[in-house]
Formats: C-alpha cells, structure tokens, sequence
C-alpha cells in the first residue's frame, strides 16, 4: 500500500495474467538488470527441462505460445516482476490471477514458495497439453450477453460446451468440443451479438481437461500450502480462503472450473482496493479492470512488465 498527501493508507492488489499476454522479449530487461531475476529463470529452466529464458527473450512465438511452455514462460515473467517489486520495498494488500496467474497471486501471498509455484505450473501445462492432445477443444469470446444468458445457450446444445471465463459483465468465454462451441457462437450472432473463435491449443477450463485434474491433484498433495499472509482471491470461488487444505483442492477444481474474473473485480472494488497493479506483460487484465469500475472511481491502475514501468510505479507509489 502507499501513503498519499493526505496521508490515507490506499489499499493495492495485484493481479497475475495467464496465458495470452505472452510477448517475445518479455523480461529480457529485467533479467539484465537483476540476478534475483537471473535465479528465478535458472529455476524455471531446471524444472521444466527446457531453456524457457531464450523462448520469452528470443521466441519464436510459436514454441512460446506452446502449453508445455507458455505456464512456466508465463510464471517466471509474472516471479521476476514481483521480485523486482518486492525488491522496491512494495507489498500488496490483495492478490488475484486469472488462471495460471492464480499461482503467481499464491505465491505473492507466501501461500506456496516460488519453487513450488513453478512446479506446479510446469505440471500443469504438462497435464493440460496431453488432454488438448487427446480432445479436439475450442473456445469462444461471446461478447453482448450476460452469464446467464450465455449459460442458458450452453444448456440448449448437445455436447460438451460450457463457460471458461466471465472476463466482464458481458464479455464470456466459452469452452469444450468444437461443434457445440461452434453451435453456441452462432446462436450468440443469432441474436445479434459478437462470437470470436480464439486461437487456442484446447478447451481449457472444460471438462475435457479432467484427466489432467485427476493427475494434477496427486501431484498437489506433495506441495506444502501455508495459510496466505494477505487474501488471495480465487477463481473458482470468487472468494478468499485462509485454509491451506481447501486452497489446494480450489487449485485442483480450477483446471475444469469457470474463472470467475467479473465477480473478482466487484469484490475487489467492494473492498475498497485503490490501486490495481498487473504485474507481468502486457495489460489485459487492466484493461478488464478499467471496463469494470464504477464512473468517477478514485483509484489508479498500474502495470509492471519491464524496468520503465518498474520505475514509473515506484514512483507513483513513493
């Protein structure tokens, strides 16, 4: 949190986005700057077996935007931009992520160590690329209706097709076998509103992901989860959560559940968070953020991805 003039205590949160924002170059440098950020990519190439520094830095986008390597790619960008923050003396008072971020906000938390948190992540984009192997998956961007809406189309189509993300009020992601996708979309344009097929490797958050799930949660049960030193907001849930226990079974249930961005941010709004900080590349998530706010809101939206918006938040911040 920061001071301000009037010296009021501004309440922060920061938010960790998932795959999508991913970027060639992203964190190259910081990773110059830092030997904190040297270490967090020398971990992340040890567990995940691959020389993942040299695909954010260099690509090609391809080999990046892979699965098996965007989770942990994503999560070390997501660590050294926290490190780098952290470094600056800056604490959060709240943390949220938006799927694979979920981890990064555990870990800003102390919920897990970062060592942990790229394990997991590495496991998961593992688990996840191996179901997108076995099942044809697509997803959709509905944009103009509200979740019930998009709900109620779901249920109206045979086959696997169900929410991925409630990003906004009205802009939902679906997710599950293509044709029912497909079906879904054209009932949302039916009805005059937008349906964008995304480029995407499987249907995440569907229940075609449940192999993974199953995998996932016995590999969880070998990671130590402490209660978390501020609130972490889930996706699952749209709640916070002090149970060590229960946060692992969440992390486990988030492979095949909806994330509940939307309900997120209202609830980050409605506990008085100022200051929204993304911390990684680009600015989806506020970008999300700023669609949601209330008219005339007094805060401020950040974002951290390399060392001139490190500076200009430290800044702000000071």
């Amino acid at each position: 949190m920061r001071v301000t003039e009037e010296n009021e205590l501004k309440k922060t949160a920061f938010l960790f986005p998932g795959q999508g924002s991913q970027a060639v170059g992203m964190g190259l440098d910081l990773y110059e700057e830092y030997d904190f950020v040297r270490e967090i990519f020398e971990m992340t190439d040890d567990v995940a077996k691959a020389n993942i520094a040299n695909l954010c830095f260099k690509g090609p986008m391809e080999e990046l935007t892979r699965t098996v390597n965007l989770q942990p790619a994503m999560m070390a960008i997501s660590l050294s931009c926290l490190a780098a923050i952290e470094y600056a003396g800056i604490k959060p008072d709240m943390a949220a992520g938006h799927s694979l971020g979920e981890y990064g906000a555990l870990c800003a938390a102390g919920a897990v160590s970062r060592f942990d948190g790229v394990r997991m992540v590495n496991k998961r984009g593992l688990l996840m690329d191996r179901e997108s192997v076995k099942y044809d998956g697509a997803m959709y961007a509905v944009i103009g209706l509200t979740i019930d809406e998009v709900t109620r189309l779901t249920e109206q189509v045979d086959g696997e097709v169900s929410v991925a993300n409630h990003n906004m009020e009205k802009q939902i992601v679906i997710t599950g076998s293509p044709d029912p996708c497909r079906e879904v979309a054209d009932l949302a344009k039916s009805l005059g509103n937008k349906a964008i097929k995304l480029k995407v490797s499987g249907a995440w958050h569907s229940r075609l992901m449940k192999g993974a799930k199953q995998e996932f949660s016995g590999f969880l049960d070998e990671i130590e989860f402490t209660a978390p030193n501020i609130p972490v907001v889930h996706n699952v849930t749209a709640d916070t959560c002090a149970d060590p226990g229960k946060i692992r079974s969440m992390m486990v249930d988030q492979i095949c559940s909806p994330v509940r961005w939307y309900d997120t941010m209202l609830g980050l709004i409605a506990d008085d968070v100022e200051v929204f900080v993304e911390v990684g590349p680009k600015k989806v998530l506020t970008g999300l953020v700023k669609k949601t706010l209330p008219d005339k809101w007094p805060g401020s939206l950040c974002n951290v991805n390399d060392l001139k918006t490190l500076e200009k938040f430290v800044k702000a911040m000071a």
